[in-house]
């Protein structure tokens, strides 16, 4: 098989780059080692960007979530149990939309039925060739047999565990990462959101999230030991730890019932450099992984979509290839920012195993700084709602 870009990985950032680049007649295919089904059946965040929303209108997937997404102008931060809103229209005169991630993949997929797009399920083994050269290629496994596609440039969309960081040489890259001393528990459950807006709380026994993903499914998140066992936290004793970390306000007024999803996941930073090596580009969580704080994840594996997508363009278009061999700079840039800014998020929220009084009186004062500063707000909003591409 012959294509132009052969795309590793169809989860929400392999599947966008796919189809902006069909929109503009580069051909393409996307390798996918799971199913369809499993892919779609993967609960991840759900608050999108500006930047995030403009592309999915860009790529002609936008209508149902301008349906059915919630627009947020701000979010509420609360200290033990009193709080602040910061609003994120006043400041930045821009919003985020809270969309689930499954949603936006099943659109993906539903626009890739429509044009009958090349998507390989069930790939084995897959292995990139030849990326510092001009005829790289990519093999796989799929029923016994072995494939080869030739293309032009590969995308390496396949997250923190595929193949195609791994396929940079280790003498060329260079690796950050912080781990987290803890996790957080994640339950989505069948019931009304308890606020309209986020609330993330900062409290003595632990961060905790309210979020939502649509007026009758709420996702409720606490912090907690990574390694703990999910048979320890009951539904019962989720909802009683999340109402002793959250407002009083909302405490009494929260619905629990069922949990239809637990999990716990760990949290890190981590970026890899560089995002490009010959036809190599590193895509999202191929290349840096963020703590869920500030929901970065999703919107920057977008910002790299559109540097790529539009580096592409402007090669096949036969400009210049000035944009991709600027690729991984640019992009890096950005990731860096949102880098920073999920850490900074992450500090000041969450209590760390090794936390002394003075660290303690640190973080409130910072949250005190933060509730009487327009200029603070002003900071965490630009960063919150994303910035530039």
């Amino acid at each position: 098989m012959r294509t132009q870009v052969c795309i590793i990985g169809g989860g929400p950032s392999g599947l966008l780059l796919s189809q902006l680049l069909h929109l503009k007649g580069i051909d393409n295919v996307v390798l996918e080692r799971k199913s369809r089904d499993y892919v779609l059946g993967r609960i991840r965040a759900g608050v999108l960007e500006q930047g995030m929303v403009d592309l999915m209108r860009q790529a002609g997937i936008g209508a149902r979530m301008d349906r059915e997404g919630f627009v947020h102008d701000g979010t509420y931060i609360a200290l033990q149990n009193r709080g602040f809103r910061v609003d994120f229209k006043a400041h930045t005169d821009k919003t985020v939309m809270v969309y689930g991630q499954t949603e936006v993949t099943r659109d993906l997929y539903d626009a890739r039925d429509a044009w009958d797009a090349p998507t390989i399920f069930d790939a084995e083994a897959v292995n990139p060739h030849g990326l510092d050269t001009d005829a790289p290629y990519v093999t796989y496994i799929r029923d016994g047999a072995v494939h080869q596609i030739d293309c032009d440039y590969v995308a390496g969309c396949d997250g923190f565990h595929g193949v195609s960081r791994q396929s940079i040489p280790a003498e060329v890259r260079k690796e950050f990462e912080r781990v987290y001393p803890f996790g957080w528990l994640g339950v989505l459950s069948e019931t009304p959101p308890v606020s309209h807006e986020l609330i993330y709380a900062n409290n003595e026994r632990g961060f905790a999230l309210c979020s939502m993903r649509n007026q009758n499914l709420s996702r409720y998140y606490i912090q907690a030991p990574v390694d703990d066992p999910l048979e320890k936290w009951t539904d019962t004793a989720f909802w009683d730890e999340l109402k002793r970390r959250i407002p009083e306000s909302a405490a009494d007024s929260i619905v629990t019932g069922a949990s239809i999803e637990k999990s716990i996941a760990p949290l890190r930073s981590f970026v890899s450099e560089p995002m490009r090596w010959g036809r190599l580009f590193l895509v999202g969580d191929a290349a840096h992984i963020v703590p869920p704080t500030g929901a970065k994840g999703l919107n920057l594996a977008a910002s790299d979509v559109h540097y790529l997508y539009n580096a592409l363009v402007q090669h096949y278009d036969g400009k210049d290839d000035q944009a991709l061999d600027a690729y991984s700079a640019t992009a890096l840039a950005r990731v860096w920012k949102a880098t920073r800014f999920s850490w900074w998020f992450t500090t000041i929220m969450h209590r760390f195993p090794d936390q002394s009084d003075f660290d303690q009186r640190m973080q409130e004062t910072e949250l005190a700084f933060l509730e009487s500063s327009d200029a603070a707000q002003a900071v965490l909003a630009e960063n919150y709602v994303g910035l530039p591409y």
